[in-house]
């Protein structure tokens, strides 16, 4: 699902309108990154928890060439699903 579905599907279950949708759509995904740029949790209970994380510096290799290549350091995100996420995926644990 890319972005113009998901604005489509919220429409579907909110009644709302499609600007109205992708204004609040826009302002969850700038307030997410404001969040994880300054190092801070998003905690959706039941949903997940994404939680930036710092990556060091490590040598990899172009796969075209093969030739080693230094990625620098950086943060990345790491999304731990939540409970409700992962039970409408697979159904509840026996």
């Amino acid at each position: 699902m890319n972005k113009a579905e998901l604005i489509d599907a919220l429409m579907g279950k909110s009644g709302l309108q499609r600007q109205e949708v992708k204004k609040v759509l826009d302002a969850y995904i700038e307030t997410v990154t404001e969040c994880l740029s300054k190092r801070e949790d998003v905690v959706l209970v039941g949903f997940g928890t994404m939680t930036p994380r710092p990556q060091s510096q490590r040598l990899a290799r172009n796969p075209k060439t093969g030739t080693p290549v230094m990625i620098q350091p950086r943060t990345t995100v790491k999304f731990k699903p939540g409970k409700f996420l992962l039970e409408a995926m697979n159904g509840p644990k026996k």
